[in-house]
């Protein structure tokens, strides 16, 4: 595979250098914020090599690569692009959020980095269990091979340094998405956890020693294995260290900016603030678990129905810190139903994934399911969901209810996981060696359940690869898909704002006249009154107002693209009169825009009408000098 070569597709597929504001990956996903997301032609990326799947998440716009491919592709992209300073944080694009996204949004990058530390520890843990745990006859494996003894020993120790010290790399990786200096959130870190202060894990064994600072008596504990004490107290810490850099002069800032911030917050976290969220911690953690264990099988199958869909939000990237401290308790609340339920829904994907490649005869489709059916039951779902059962819907609904039928099984059984691992087929290492069976019971009902309801949905809707694959139901001719025949007359397409008209290729901007991202027509516009080229629906209003989507009756796809960088005008000069879902017929006005102000920006006002997603088909343009809207300016000839 050409890292390379593939960078340089998914760069110039996406608009071009000069369009990313900056690239980061997870596990899987190539992540891009771009300046223009209209820009982008996810059509052609779907067909670059070792792409699994392309989609917007908010303002982010986030390419599949899978698990390995996806580090070396972002390194290639990264050095391509040769600038650093681009790829810093684009905090003023996540903050068109809304708050709840925002808050998910900054727990999942502060915990997706210590993932992988988390994993190995919870993993070493169920190493350690199958060496320690009464599998034989009654007996552990130390028992009768004492020689192994002190193999489990270390290996006990590797497992639990990751969750003892965990404030560490949690004050590490906070800080600095807080904006601080991450070396002092370890430091913070490693405050909390000093080998001096009694253990969060002895609470209610012993005494702690007590400080008795002016009077003032505070209990010296410690706070191995939690979470929300070092959030808190890693924005405090980076709080404090911005605005003592604000006010410190440059010559006293290295030495008494790192001194206050440590010695104010680490006061703060032993009087008020480490008492007060270790207890909220430990009230969320028993919340949890008692709704989850009185609901019993029916919160089980809830769960595990909602939990794809709460995966396509990134939403569960927030469940790290719940699901940590349920196991960092787990004397108290047994373990996790969260590792448990993510498990049922990964197998689930994967069954449907591989439902699909027995039943499908598209290659394309083959090759994808193949590789991101076996990622899922794995533990990575992102390919099988984005690239095969979303597109082809039934199988996402297959495998959500099989996903229900699994958790819920494991919810009437009481099976937690005791650490942190590969959701899948590997979970068992996390899970206690009693629970085995059941754990595995609930994955052969999640994955039976879901290749079952996939084949039958596909049987009962005759569910076909349509466009390369992407999948849809097979109904009686639609008025729509007859007129796409090759003997059907053209389809004509009106001018939608007044002015010169020429081919895309003639356009002033290098991206669209490449016709990378589509066929159809630039015009210089002699005003800014932009209407409807057809009648159709608006499928798509770009937040800044400069470009509209629309589809036809035909059910092709158009997008009207007002001026060249107009995006970083940021909707100023711009006024959309429809909204998304809006019915329209041709002329209706959709977009009024301010060619004065658009041009006195530096910004070309230059438009483009192009049709993105057109396929089988060629496009004839009128070129024109003083066109008028309603004239003709293409047809598409199928």
């Amino acid at each position: 595979m050409d890292y390379g070569k593939i960078a340089g597709e998914v760069i110039r597929l996406v608009g071009g250098k000069n369009n990313i504001r900056s690239v980061t990956h997870c596990a899987t996903r190539l992540r891009l914020q771009l300046r223009d997301n209209s820009l982008r032609n996810e059509e052609a990326l779907s067909d670059v090599e070792g792409v699994k799947g392309v989609f917007l998440s908010q303002t982010q716009f986030q390419i599949i690569f899978g698990s390995g491919t996806v580090n070396m592709v972002c390194d290639e992209v990264q050095k391509q692009l040769g600038s650093p300073d681009e790829s810093q944080p684009e905090e003023k694009e996540e903050k068109k959020g809304n708050v709840i996204q925002r808050f998910v949004k900054m727990l999942s990058d502060i915990f997706v980095p210590i993932i992988p530390a988390i994993v190995a520890g919870g993993l070493l843990m169920g190493l350690n269990n199958l060496l320690t745990s009464n599998l034989i006859d009654g007996q552990s494996i130390i028992s009768l091979y004492p020689q192994w003894q002190g193999l489990a020993t270390a290996i006990n120790l590797f497992a639990s340094a990751p969750f003892t010290f965990l404030p560490v790399l949690i004050g590490f990786s906070a800080a600095r998405q807080f904006g601080g200096n991450p070396f002092l959130g370890a430091a913070m870190g490693m405050i909390m956890v000093h080998p001096d202060l009694m253990s969060a894990y002895q609470i209610g064994v012993g005494e702690p020693a007590v400080w008795n600072i002016f009077g003032l008596e505070v209990a010296a504990i410690g706070y191995q294995g939690t979470v929300l004490p070092v959030l808190a107290v890693s924005w405090i810490l980076a709080n404090i260290e911005k605005r003592l850099h604000k006010v410190t002069p440059s010559w006293l800032d290295n030495l008494t900016t790192p001194l206050i911030s440590i010695l104010v917050t680490s006061f703060l976290t032993f009087i008020v603030v480490g008492p007060v969220m270790r207890e909220a911690g430990n009230l969320l953690a028993a919340g949890i678990t008692w709704l989850y264990n009185t609901l019993g099988a029916l919160g089980g199958a809830v769960f595990g129905l909602v939990y794809a869909p709460i995966t396509l939000t990134g939403m569960h990237h927030s469940f790290i810190a719940i699901e940590t401290q349920l196991i960092a308790d787990s004397a108290n609340t047994g373990g996790s139903f969260i590792f448990s339920t993510a498990s049922m829904n990964n197998v689930a994907q994967g069954a449907a994934v591989l439902a699909v490649l027995m039943l499908t005869k598209n290659e394309k489709m083959k090759s994808i399911c193949s590789a991101s059916g076996i990622s899922a039951l794995l533990g990575i779902t992102e390919p099988a969901m984005f690239g095969v059962t979303l597109k082809l819907k039934y199988p996402f609904y297959a495998a959500i209810i099989g996903s229900a039928v699994g958790s819920a099984y494991l919810a009437a059984t009481k099976t937690l996981a005791q650490a942190l691992g590969a959701a899948g087929l590997p979970g068992f290492i996390s899970m206690k060696p009693e629970h085995y069976m059941d754990f595995a019971i609930g994955l052969v009902l999640s994955m039976a359940v879901s290749f079952l309801l996939t084949v039958f949905f596909w049987k009962k809707n005759h569910l076909e690869e349509a466009d390369g694959g992407s999948g849809a139901a097979k109904t009686a001719e639609t008025p729509a898909e007859i007129s796409g025949k090759d003997d059907a007359p053209a389809e004509v397409l009106q001018v939608p704002v007044a002015g010169r008209v020429m081919p895309v290729t003639e356009s002033s901007d290098e991206a669209f006249a490449s016709r990378a991202l589509g066929d159809g027509v630039a015009i210089d516009p002699a005003d800014g009154t932009v209407c409807a080229p057809c009648d159709g629906t608006v499928t798509m209003i770009f937040p800044t107002g400069h470009a509209v989507g629309l589809t036809t009756e035909r059910g092709t796809e158009i997008l009207i693209h007002v001026g060249i960088d107009t995006v970083k005008l940021d909707g100023k000069g711009f006024e959309t009169l429809v909204k998304q879902g809006d019915l329209v017929k041709q002329g209706d006005v959709l977009i009024r825009a301010d060619l004065d102000q658009i041009r006195a920006a530096g910004f070309s006002s230059q438009t483009m009408m192009i049709l993105p997603e057109l396929e089988n088909a060629s496009v004839e343009v009128f070129p024109a000098d003083g066109a008028k809207v309603g004239e003709k300016a293409l047809e598409i000839i199928r």
